[in-house]
């Protein structure tokens, strides 16, 4: 093993680096800034369904996934652990984030539409549901067959 070097200041650098943490200036937080329109991401696939706010020029807002509110293992992709999502958030988007949304649902997962219904129901006013899942128009050439 190598000798281990510690890189030291002098004093004038730490005095200047200091004063610069002293002077930095709060950045606003996200949930301080007030947000009226925005999108919101579903994304639902065979595993977990996951939701993403954001606002209408793409700044994510909140996000939250069934993985993260406890669900685990085939439970994440069932439509009621996609609806808790949506209420979720829901919930942390009321004070701060959208409340007039368009809604972009990408996958093929069982939580689609109780998502939706969930977000809906929780008072956000819907303005367009998109569906974007992408579809191979053809896709890859298939392999050869294979001759034993």
């Amino acid at each position: 093993m190598g000798k281990l070097k510690v890189a030291q200041k002098n004093k004038d650098e730490a005095v200047k680096e200091v004063k610069a943490e002293g002077k930095a200036a709060p950045k606003a937080s996200a949930s301080s800034r007030r947000v009226l329109e925005g999108r919101i991401y579903i994304q639902a696939t065979y595993n977990n369904t996951m939701i993403t706010a954001t606002d209408s020029s793409g700044r994510v807002v909140a996000w939250m996934t069934a993985g993260s509110l406890g669900f685990s293992g085939p439970k994440k992709a069932t439509p009621f652990a996609a609806s808790k999502v949506a209420e979720a958030i829901a919930q942390k988007i009321e004070k701060s984030g959208p409340s007039i949304v368009e809604i972009y649902v990408r996958g093929v997962g069982s939580g689609r539409d109780s998502a939706v219904r969930s977000l809906a129901a929780k008072g956000l006013q819907i303005t367009s549901i998109k569906d974007v899942t992408p579809i191979p128009h053809n896709g890859p050439k298939p392999a050869k067959v294979r001759r034993v």
